[in-house]
């Protein structure tokens, strides 16, 4: 919470009556923290016990920290990240895992702010026996002698008790605004841990963005090789049948299912390689060295392919590795002039190297926005690297390296 959302908060507060229910919760709130700062006072007022008492806040203050964190949820909503630990130490069998600002909370700041809100319940009990007084005079016996020492004094004491039932209310918000922001800033991650969890998440959300696009190819896929691809066959199979038991049929006719039926075997073609290109049967099927060597086998171009996967490869960077290499292919054989090219496939470490390099006229430069731009960017979304050598005159070598698992 910043300091501009604190100060507006305070000022909403100022018109609030001192019935309504934010009142009442930032009086709870407070009052909340009161035992939970108990033993600090203990070895305060009881030097004999302060060390105890330091040995009990230091074997209890990841418990402190998370019931301070579940009232702040429970009354305000407010989540604080848990913070991270930069000190560790062992008691025994027992890990304590602590961060410094916890121990300035829990020793200083938070019995501060308890003393604050004892003070502030104080106030509600004060106002509220001042605001009654002409209640509790009218209740005492008609003798007793209180009766004459308030005369004069009655009126300014109730006073006295309205001012408090309209100041305490602002003064209860200040208090539990300045323990909200006290929390966040000593119970929750500083800044350079709320980024690196940020780091973690996005990274998570990339990785499950790329699963559930891998995932969303394979079913289109799926959809295409079992439904228009076999329906365009079966179209194909019957012109051909109609072609050859027509034999009598006109010159005209016959041209006409010939030319269908050609045009049928283009589709079949065209989309059997869009499907292939979406994510290959065989991929899934038998592996990432069967489906290169489809890809080398297609090549235009002689392929010397070399593989060697020691472990198992998740099946996400399993169609990077066989898109790169098949891109590649692509832009070696349209402008490269290579007559040959090398693919190398490895796994070590749990890393998969790629390394493919050709013959051609080099030249080659990721940063022109070239294909090469594409195969970085498809390297990068699983947390690979590609890099690209590529002299005039050649050879051009283009090492790839991604994770085997995400």
């Amino acid at each position: 919470m910043t300091s501009t959302t604190l100060r507006r908060a305070l000022v909403r507060s100022l018109g609030r009556p001192p019935w309504s229910p934010g009142v009442w919760r930032d009086t709870r709130f407070a009052a909340a923290g009161i035992p939970l700062a108990a033993p600090v006072w203990l070895g305060v007022t009881s030097p004999k016990l302060l060390w105890a008492v330091l040995a009990l806040v230091v074997a209890c203050a990841r418990l402190l920290t998370a019931a301070q964190r579940g009232r702040l949820r429970a009354l305000y909503g407010v989540e604080v990240p848990p913070p991270g630990a930069s000190l560790t130490w062992r008691i025994g069998r027992l890990r304590l895992g602590l961060n410094w600002r916890q121990f300035v909370h829990h020793l200083l700041v938070g019995p501060v702010l308890a003393a604050g809100a004892l003070s502030v319940v104080y106030l509600w009990g004060v106002a509220l026996v001042l605001t009654t007084l002409y209640a509790w005079v009218w209740l005492l016996p008609p003798d007793v002698g209180l009766r004459h020492d308030l005369a004069g004094l009655d009126v300014v004491l109730v006073v006295v008790g309205v001012v408090l039932i309209i100041v305490t209310p602002w003064l209860t918000a200040a208090l539990a605004w300045l323990e909200v922001f006290a929390a966040q800033k000593l119970l929750g991650p500083n800044r350079a841990e709320a980024l690196e969890r940020r780091v973690e998440e996005i990274a998570e959300s990339r990785a499950g963005l790329v699963d559930a696009v891998d995932a969303e190819r394979r079913r289109i896929e799926r959809d295409l090789h079992d439904g228009a691809q076999q329906r365009l066959t079966s179209l194909a199979m019957n012109l051909g049948l109609a072609r050859r038991t027509l034999k009598d049929a006109p010159p005209e006719v016959m041209q006409v299912i010939e030319d269908a039926h050609a045009e049928a075997q283009a589709a079949i073609d065209e989309l059997r390689d869009l499907v292939r290109g979406l994510h290959p049967a065989v991929l899934e099927d038998r592996g990432l060295d069967a489906a290169l060597s489809g890809i080398a086998a297609r090549a235009p171009l002689p392929v010397r392919l070399d593989v060697e996967l020691a472990e198992r490869i998740a099946p996400t960077v399993e169609a990077v590795a066989y898109f790169t290499v098949s891109e590649a292919l692509t832009n070696v054989a349209k402008h490269a002039r290579a007559a040959s090219v090398d693919v190398s496939v490895r796994t070590d470490a749990g890393r998969l190297h790629l390394v493919i390099s050709d013959d051609g006229v080099g030249g080659a430069d990721a940063s022109r926005g070239t294909g090469l731009t594409g195969l970085r960017k498809r390297a990068a979304s699983v947390d690979g690297t590609l890099s690209v050598v590529s002299p005039l005159g050649g050879p051009t070598t283009i090492s790839v390296e991604l994770p085997c698992a995400l």
